[in-house]
């Protein structure tokens, strides 16, 4: 919205106002914007929380019994602690007729809205479990298979249905309206794989950051010509506005990492979980590194990858691989106290977003 005060530069003193279309700036006051936002209305929302849930969201019987004790009574949708500051800091300073802006924000309500659904329900019905597994899958992939296409349409035709494969120059794998499928897959599984991991106060939201600074970046670069010709990536014009967005994400998580940090004062829920790796996933999609973002955002596959074995290990041959699954409750199990998993999972995820980046130059 502010972005159009940069048209005001007319005369001498409303010069200022340039600023407002340098992204670079935007990204920085999108951050800035959303923290502020998050410490202003965080505290009410919390109180609000706490009033409407009672007694919190409910605990996996099955999952660590401390949880039992030690989290009882946390409020739960604490992802609405996210998206309102992050959501409202995009419409601010992002260009508004950008439609890659338009369809990440798209994901990013739906993927919220469906969380929300669930999270109502777990409370309300006073169980751990939510709505149906294959129900909530259908409606993931509807809304990423729409975002997905409406991507395809955003995109010059000369990229559209194409498949990027980095570590080689430029080389784009074409897939056709079969890409629908893949992008949809690359959005829904990363919004499941960002809700495994959501296991420990703090143990998700700041990989989430860690992936959304390194994302940045990468759309900052496919957005521009002249360094996406030099690093010799697909140039996706418009791209880089996603940055502002991924900036507003940076600093709503921040905002809510403030309260969620141990011992947590709200749950992020699967209202943050789900719409945090669909956007991620969304935004890989269109800056058409969906690959980097299996390297970039690891630490949420190696989440999924220990739930997935566990399950097929423990059908096949009656075994478990893992204590418990995701792994951030093997090592509970373990007994790693969760200061020490969380932190050590963030160096983990630092490292592996470095990797991702390293992509970029390895051509």
């Amino acid at each position: 919205m502010l972005f159009y005060l940069s048209y005001l530069t007319h005369t001498e003193q409303l010069a200022f106002f340039r600023l407002f279309g340098y992204l670079s700036f935007r990204a920085v006051a999108a951050v800035m914007t959303a923290l502020l936002i998050a410490f202003l209305v965080n505290p009410l929302l919390i109180r609000w929380l706490k009033l409407k849930q009672g007694k919190g969201q409910p605990i996996r019987s099955d999952g660590p019994q401390r949880h039992i004790l030690e989290k009882a009574g946390t409020p739960t949708m604490g992802g609405i602690l996210i998206l309102l500051p992050w959501v409202g800091s995009t419409l601010l300073w992002a260009n508004l007729s950008n439609t890659y802006v338009w369809i990440v924000l798209g994901v990013t309500a739906g993927f919220g809205l469906l969380g929300f659904l669930d999270d109502y329900y777990k409370v309300s019905k006073r169980t751990s479990a939510g709505i149906s597994g294959r129900m909530r899958l259908l409606i993931e992939f509807i809304i990423a298979g729409i975002a997905t296409w409406a991507i395809m349409r955003a995109e010059p035709p000369a990229l559209a249905g194409m498949f990027a494969l980095p570590f080689l120059k430029t080389a784009l794998l074409p897939l056709g309206i079969g890409f629908v499928l893949v992008g949809a897959f690359v959005i829904a599984g990363a919004a499941n794989a960002v809700n495994f991991t959501d296991g420990l106060d703090g143990l998700a939201i700041m990989p989430v950051m860690i992936a959304a600074a390194a994302f940045t970046l990468i759309v900052y670069l496919v957005g521009n010509e002249r360094f996406a010709a030099y690093l010799q990536l697909p140039y996706i014009f418009n791209a880089g506005e996603l940055a502002v967005f991924l900036s507003a994400l940076m600093g709503a998580g921040l905002g809510f990492l403030w309260y969620n940090a141990p011992p947590a004062a709200i749950f992020m829920g699967d209202t943050g979980s789900l719409p945090l790796g669909a956007a991620l996933g969304a935004v890989a999609v269109a800056a058409k590194h969906e690959i980097v973002l299996a390297i970039v955002g690891g630490l949420f596959v190696l989440e999924t990858v220990s739930v997935i074995v566990q399950v097929i290990s423990f059908k096949l041959t009656g075994k478990r691989v893992f204590r418990m699954a995701p792994i951030h409750h093997h090592y509970e199990q373990l007994g790693w106290s969760e200061p020490t998993i969380v932190i050590r999972f963030w160096i983990v995820a630092v490292v592996l977003a470095l990797l991702g980046l390293a992509t970029l130059k390895l051509r």
